[in-house]
């Protein structure tokens, strides 16, 4: 197969040919730009040309001996006619020229073109794991910062045509001095009819035209990114709502010149529109979303909002139409009040909301996340980031009127207190598994645990994660709280210590299996032997990195207690040699990830143990271990091939 078939936009093009053919007859520059009219040819000249072309001796000698002197019309009806796919690929690599003309070519241009033959073994290329699309295109091909031109999409283009065809393309950046433009574009739309995946970004030279074309050459996009795209307004957006009525996915990300009639468009003319991502396009209001949301009420089951300047009405028509939305994400709507979120709530539209997440957002306050539990009956994934204005009432009101709610997300909302969090947790339903608590500074520490509390049977999973007042005091109470604990992640409470991790292991009565305390300085080897005592027949992952008062006797406990244990995090512990011996000795552990980075007592004696660990071992981090050196590591690299070691 020649090389341009194997093009997958990483490689430059490289033909054992005179440099002195490229661009014989081309402007200057590095990029071959055809004419946007072909010259006229009279029947004389065509026929001079020819008899040049194929009798060079008997032609005129003030004639060039070269083909490159046929005009561009007669060398484009030349390379139609080649026999095969794998004859054009070998053309393309004569020049740029060439390449340039053949990547103009579209399939009904092709005489005698066959139908598409889909290469088998590529198949799997064809699957795109975020969309769950099975494209007819089985190929998939990415251009980044420099590596995208013209020239490589005109590759991109006639490589990809004889091998099943391209399904998905992606253009991050764009060459600085030879950048993606409208005529490379216009060759994925000549030359790959079968795209069905395509994401542009930070690409400032492609504008309406350009976007026009390739999605009135494809029909069955799916799915459309568009990013940083400055020269891109509504135009090019109503060109993809009339061309493309397959569109199942849109995103839309920093294109200023992207508005209200772009949107209204899709929503009208794209049935089949299923999730929208609109950020940061100043030029969008409420009438676009209006349209957007009223006309794909039945199909939109995912919208996300983000930094853009809609109103109170926007928020109240979601809340109306969307009867079929199931995941909403809002961030950074800065024009939205409280009445807004009571609207959406109170419209009772979102009844198969499932999904919602708030980030910066001043209209979220305690009246308006009431209205939303009273008014998603289905929610069950709620997360709140930097709500400054949501309180302890608020968040109690919702848990109690969400009767769904399965998981709850708090980040940054610091007037959210340990008693609002309590007060949830009892008033919650039974189906509540998760709580996770993340920098809430108004979560702070009580003076002692309370002897008797209501317990939340319910909850599985619990994290409290750089939250710097809660300590063990209420890490105590917690554990008495919540009985049925699995998995809790503590990661960052350095007031945490073993009176209040204790409790918390001795209460759980279900078995904790993945643990996470890196962080929290101030824990022993008393806590960490508990630990593997009383759960070390559940446990799998346990994250200790920078406790540094742990040490070699914790190993110890862990290697005798813990049987299910695959992912031990060490770092920054005091481990030494001998703890990692004990380590390597337990036969009942199978780790898969293990990591000493920072370990300053582990030397080069511990490498020729670590490799009777067995074939079971995926990852090891040996990183800032000073006692190492790296012909040790070396040699563990050749025994442990099929482990990655970092160092």
């Amino acid at each position: 197969m020649p090389a341009l078939v194997n093009f997958r936009g990483d490689n430059d093009i490289r033909c054992p040919l005179d440099a002195g053919l490229y661009l014989s007859l081309a402007p200057p520059g590095d990029v071959y730009y055809p004419p946007c009219k072909r010259s006229r040819v009279t029947a004389g000249s065509l026929h001079v040309a020819i008899q040049s072309a194929i009798d060079p001796v008997s032609s005129p000698k003030e004639l060039p001996r070269s083909i490159d002197s046929l005009p561009d019309e007669c060398l484009f009806e030349v390379l139609r006619r080649l026999p095969g796919d794998n004859e054009r690929s070998i053309s393309a690599c004569v020049s740029k020229r060439w390449l340039m003309l053949l990547g103009g070519l579209r399939q009904e241009e092709i005489r005698d073109a066959q139908p598409l033959k889909i290469d088998l073994n590529d198949k799997a290329d064809g699957f795109d794991d975020e969309t769950g699309i099975d494209c007819n295109g089985c190929l998939t091909r990415c251009l980044e910062g420099k590596e995208a031109s013209d020239v490589r999409l005109a590759a991109v283009a006639v490589g990809t045509s004889g091998r099943g065809g391209l399904g998905k393309l992606v253009i991050r950046g764009s060459n600085p001095l030879r950048g993606v433009t409208d005529l490379g574009i216009s060759t994925i739309a000549h030359g790959c009819p079968s795209l069905r995946v395509l994401s542009l970004c930070d690409v400032p030279l492609v504008t309406d035209d350009g976007l026009s074309e390739i999605v009135s050459g494809c029909h069955l996009l799916e799915k459309l990114e568009l990013s940083q795209c400055p020269l891109i307004s509504d135009k090019g957006l109503i060109a993809v709502a009339k061309n493309c009525p397959n569109l199942v996915s849109l995103t839309i990300e920093s294109c200023a010149q992207i508005g209200n009639l772009g949107f209204q468009s899709i929503g009208r003319l794209c049935p089949n529109l299923k999730s929208v991502s609109i950020k940061d396009c100043p030029l969008l209001g409420d009438q676009g979303i209006a349209g957007l949301v009223s006309y794909a009420s039945t199909s939109l089951t995912k919208i996300k909002l983000l930094g853009l300047k809609v109103t109170d009405m926007s928020l109240a028509l979601i809340g109306h139409y969307g009867k079929a939305i199931t995941d909403l994400v809002f961030s950074g709507l800065s024009n939205v009040s409280e009445r807004g979120f009571w609207v959406l709530g109170n419209a009772l539209g979102l009844q198969n909301l499932k999904s919602f997440i708030v980030t910066s957002c001043r209209g979220m306050t305690d009246l308006g996340i009431e209205a939303v539990g009273k008014g998603c009956p289905g929610l069950k994934t709620l997360h709140l980031r930097r709500c400054v204005f949501l309180s302890d009432n608020g968040l109690r009101a919702f848990a109690k009127a969400a009767g769904s709610l399965e998981n709850l997300q708090l980040e940054e909302c610091n007037r959210i207190t340990l008693a609002g969090v309590v007060g949830a947790l009892l008033n919650s339903n039974a189906k509540f598994k998760s709580l996770s608590l993340v920098k809430c500074l108004g979560i702070r520490d009580i003076p002692a645990a309370p002897a008797e509390l209501p317990s939340c049977n319910s909850l599985r999973s619990l994290t409290i994660r750089d939250c710097v007042g809660f300590g063990s005091s209420s890490l105590a109470a917690v554990g008495k709280l919540c009985p049925q604990l699995q998995n809790v992640d503590l990661s960052g409470i350095v007031g945490v210590t073993d009176d209040g991790l204790l409790p918390l292991i001795e209460t759980c009565k279900r078995g904790l299996v993945k643990v996470s305390l890196g962080g929290c300085v101030n824990l022993t080897d008393v806590a960490v032997s508990s630990l593997a005592k009383l759960h070390g027949s559940t446990i799998q992952l346990l994250n200790l990195e920078g406790c540094k008062r742990v040490t070699d006797e914790a190993v110890m406990a862990i290697t005798e207690g813990c049987v299910l244990l695959s992912d031990l995090y060490l770092s920054g512990c005091s481990i030494t040699d001998y703890g990692v011996a004990a380590l390597t000795s337990a036969r009942q552990l199978e780790l898969k990830v293990l990591s000493l980075s920072g370990c300053s007592g582990v030397s080069d004696r511990s490498l020729p143990l670590l490799s009777k660990i067995g074939i079971t071992l995926a990852g090891l981090n040996l990183q800032h271990c000073n006692l190492i050196s790296g012909r040790a590591i070396r040699a563990l690299g050749e025994k442990m091939w099929w482990c990655d070691i970092l160092s």
